[in-house]
């Protein structure tokens, strides 16, 4: 059985880790490009993008909370991609796509290993 305090932990580490990885992808984002070839960009993307969204869905346990953290880092990264044209860097719609993804992924992940977990949570 896994105890209640595991699940508690759980958010509130995603909570607390939640801003400083967005610190890291809007440096990332906003910072000099580093030239890495096209397909391993797109992965790094997906990957910031996945798990940004799986801390936040973790650290919301409400599913419309999370629905809208979801659809707030969509905007962030289309936000981002536009900045980055600004700025002279290449803004990039596959880009945008890649983060996209990484964000449904990230939480349908975590909702899925919720799903597989709860039925194993004590009940008080």
């Amino acid at each position: 059985m896994i105890p209640k305090s595991f699940f508690d932990k759980a958010v509130r580490a995603a909570a607390i880790l939640f801003l400083p990885v967005c610190a890291g992808v809007l440096g990332g984002e906003l910072g000099p490009s580093t030239g890495e070839p096209p397909f391993w960009d797109k992965a790094v993307h997906f990957t910031a993008y996945f798990i940004l969204s799986a801390l936040a869905v973790t650290a919301l346990r409400f599913r419309k909370k999370a629905l809208l953290a979801m659809l707030a880092l969509i905007v962030l990264g289309a936000a981002l991609e536009l900045i980055q044209g600004m700025i002279g860097r290449d803004m990039s719609a596959l880009d945008e796509i890649a983060n996209t993804l990484g964000v449904i992924a990230g939480a349908a992940a975590v909702w899925v290993i919720r799903a597989a977990l709860v039925r194993f949570r004590p009940t008080d």
